[in-house]
């Protein structure tokens, strides 16, 4: 009989050792620690030098979570990249497969900007419940410093580099309990990484846009409140699906955007402080890594233990939103 359930085994994470500390950026753009703090949670988040690519980073974390699912590189049957700065508009997930060693891989990249590894955590499961595939390597990394506007102090103060990692496979009992993920394009207006074009005539009559990627654009006030409204719902509908009521659950791991929208949601949820998972304060939002990072480094402190029941949810641009229930370990 094939085992049709999903485990989740192993965790990595990386991250640039360049930090920036609140107190710096002032010297940056005009801000403080005090502002960016009591607004935030964020006190300091890793910058990605010109020599570092997303791929090495990339890396870095998925060897670290293959070594502790206790497989090899070559059983993997598929790397799943969530990210939305890749070093290569192609897409970088071959290229993280390469660097693997990763032989019977095949490898593409997800975007679904910071909601990205949700996605890609259901996205890798279907693959396994499916019994097309029983090793799955799921990356969430992003560079965000590359398109921040550094003279823009709503945006600029908020984002930080890093990359997380898990593998799952098939198992026995199934380890993913419950999700539920949802768009709506209509707000897409709030949050962008937009192309910017510039037209060029080409011959007399015909135009084309040659162009590269505005910074990131952001409606703060409108995303706390999409985010502080849905997120919680979302976590509802998971928890619906897994069958299990908000107390069952061990952590709250939400992606790592705010502290005040963290806390708003585990208020809702009537999740108490100490079963909440944070570490924003020190890596600000990375995006597609914001969960794989806090979900790695809470394994590796042991916080997380082996059948830990987690809420997991990732809210961002497109916008999109999603929630994934399950527990840790085989």
């Amino acid at each position: 009989m094939q085992n049709l359930g999903v485990a989740i085994t192993g965790s990595g994470s990386a991250v640039p050792a360049t930090s920036l500390h609140n107190q710096t950026l002032s010297e940056v753009v005009e801000t403080s620690d005090e502002w960016i703090t009591t607004r935030t949670g964020i006190r300091q988040r890793r910058l990605a030098l010109p020599s570092e690519s997303l791929s090495v980073l990339a890396t870095a974390a998925s060897s670290q979570a293959i070594a502790a699912s206790g497989i090899k590189p070559e059983d993997l049957d598929l790397i799943l990249l969530a990210t939305s700065t890749p070093d290569d508009l192609f897409g970088s997930a071959c290229q993280v497969q390469a660097q693997l060693g990763a032989t019977n891989a095949v490898a593409f990249d997800l975007t679904a900007a910071c909601s990205g590894f949700v996605f890609g955590l259901v996205t890798a499961a279907q693959y396994i419940r499916t019994g097309v595939y029983k090793n799955v390597l799921l990356i969430g990394a992003d560079i965000l410093s590359r398109w921040v506007d550094w003279e823009d102090r709503r945006t600029c103060v908020l984002f930080g580099d890093g990359a997380g990692a898990v593998v799952l496979q098939a198992d026995k009992s199934d380890r993913l309990l419950g999700f539920a993920l949802k768009s709506d394009g209509t707000q897409n207006h709030h949050l962008n990484l937009a192309y910017a074009g510039a037209s060029q005539e080409l011959l007399t009559g015909v135009n084309i846009t040659k162009g590269a990627y505005q910074p990131i654009t952001m409606n703060g006030k409108e995303v706390y409140r999409f985010a502080v409204q849905k997120v919680p719902e979302i976590i509802d509908k998971a928890l619906f699906q897994a069958n299990l009521s908000v107390d069952q659950i061990d952590w709250l791991l939400l992606h790592q955007a705010n502290q005040r929208i963290i806390d708003a949601v585990a208020q809702r949820l009537n999740v108490p402080e100490h079963k909440i998972i944070s570490n924003l304060a020190k890596y600000g939002n990375t995006s597609a890594a914001s969960i794989p990072l806090a979900l790695n480094e809470a394994v590796r402190e042991g916080k997380i233990k082996p059948n830990d029941i987690i809420a997991a949810s990732g809210f961002g641009a497109g916008l999109t939103w999603g929630a994934a229930i399950f527990q840790w370990g085989r």
